[in-house]
């Protein structure tokens, strides 16, 4: 049976706007003086007080096991970095309790725990020192950390002179090899290059199989998926939904549609005029989605055939060299590309506008998050719209049959590979 590791109950933290300045924030006797002074004198002291606070956690209860990977996704201002703070004892809750049974390491911000006077050498023992570490054990790992976070060159340089790059690679390795049994990870990560961003995700997948804890914040939701079986959606501060990954991001997609389109219907177009070239003779004006009901969606089930359309507008007639669409991972990069070319075809485009749809059927994607990008190219003619908008395919599989997918099966499509098995009479091999 596993452990429990993280135990928090009725977490709540508030904030009061200002309250650095002239409020519990303050650091001098004259600071507390002149507060008391204003709100002594102030009629509406109590309304403004009232008025100015936030809520970033409210009521949050959760418990993590030992060795669990949990995603924690949500809006800007959801309050998933102040939870992870709260847990790194780096904030204080107003109210509520958090247990945690281990040593925290935690990558929050950049420069978070490193001293910028002293080399990448000195922070590596000062970090393992902090984590309750040995010389000795840090010493074992040293060679390890440095080769990880690819900074041989520079470990007796001051940390001030890195690029943050150099820094985020060295705190990551630092904080994942020192062997915590709590990892704490934000969306800090997004500073480094996708080669590292993926290392580290692997990294991560590690440590959690290596039975240490680890909860990772981020916008990436494809990463979320790839990492974390379990995922928690929060929202203003409260726990939305805690589950099966595959059903939080359903949820917080739906979440998000709504937000963009209260009816939840996506009844329109969603336009989006391109300024990419002005010189262009044809512009990019409009794209939009179809589900297999004909009906305007972001959100496509695992296997649903879909259609991308998306069209512009030519200043007078263009001989065209090629309309292109291309299919982007958040997380694998470029899927497909697929291009239309018009090579000897003069004056294809007329004046006045042009639609192209692109069907997807049979659509192979797994689930996750998906970016689509369109490009138009020839003569006086280049308009490239690099995320021209978003894709979600969702867990939810479009037949029965599909009923066995899940979402944490590797690889960015599920191929319709054909098995087959043949008991030879005898060895071939002789």
């Amino acid at each position: 049976m596993s452990k429990r590791i993280i135990t928090i109950n009725n977490l709540s933290k508030k904030y009061i706007i200002g309250e650095n300045i002239h409020g519990r924030g303050a650091r001098t006797f004259r600071d507390i003086f002149d507060h008391k002074l204003r709100s002594l004198f102030s009629r509406n002291s109590n309304k403004k007080h009232q008025d100015t606070i936030l809520w970033a956690l409210k009521d949050v209860s959760l418990e993590v096991n030992e060795g669990e990977a949990v995603g924690i996704i949500g809006r800007n201002g959801a309050g998933k970095t102040t939870l992870l703070k709260v847990l790194s004892r780096i904030t204080e809750p107003t109210k509520g309790t958090v247990t945690l049974r281990g040593r925290v390491a935690s990558l929050l911000e950049v420069g978070t725990g490193f001293s910028g006077e002293l080399t990448g050498r000195e922070n590596i023992y000062l970090n393992g020192s902090i984590l309750g570490m040995r010389k000795a054990e840090i010493k074992k790992k040293f060679d390890e950390i440095v080769a990880f976070a690819e900074i041989e060159k520079f470990i007796d340089t001051p940390i001030k002179r890195y690029s943050s790059g150099m820094y985020v690679r060295l705190a990551f390795a630092v904080a994942a090899h020192l062997e915590p049994e709590i990892l704490l990870v934000d969306e800090v990560l997004a500073v480094g290059d996708a080669a590292f961003q993926k290392k580290c995700l692997g990294k991560m997948g590690d440590v959690a199989k290596g039975g240490r804890t680890v909860l990772f914040v981020s916008h990436n939701l494809s990463a979320i998926n790839q990492l974390c079986p379990r995922t928690i959606l929060l929202d203003n501060g409260r726990v939305v939904r805690d589950g099966a990954t595959g059903e939080t991001l359903q949820c917080y997609a739906a979440m998000m549609t709504s937000a963009d389109d209260p009816k939840g219907n996506l009844s329109s177009p969603r336009l989006r005029l391109s300024e990419s070239n002005p010189h262009s003779r044809f512009k990019w004006a409009y794209i939009y989605i179809l589900n297999s009901q004909g009906k305007f969606t972001k959100e496509i089930r695992f296997g649903e055939p879909f259609e991308i359309v998306f069209g512009g507008c030519a200043s007078g007639k263009c001989e065209m060299v090629l309309i292109g669409l291309g299919l982007i991972s958040k997380l694998a990069g470029v899927i497909f590309t697929t291009h239309q070319t018009y090579n000897g075809l003069p004056d294809t485009l007329p004046g006045g506008s042009s639609e192209f749809r692109v069907k997807i059927d049979p659509n192979m994607l797994a689930p996750g998050m998906y970016e689509i990008e369109i490009a138009a190219a020839g003569p006086n003619v280049s308009d490239r719209i690099p995320v021209a908008t978003e894709l979600h395919i969702l867990s939810i599989p479009i037949t029965p049959d599909r009923s066995w997918y899940t979402p944490h099966k590797a690889g960015v499509v599920d191929y319709p590979c054909r098995w087959s098995v043949v008991i030879p009479s005898k060895n071939p091999f002789g």
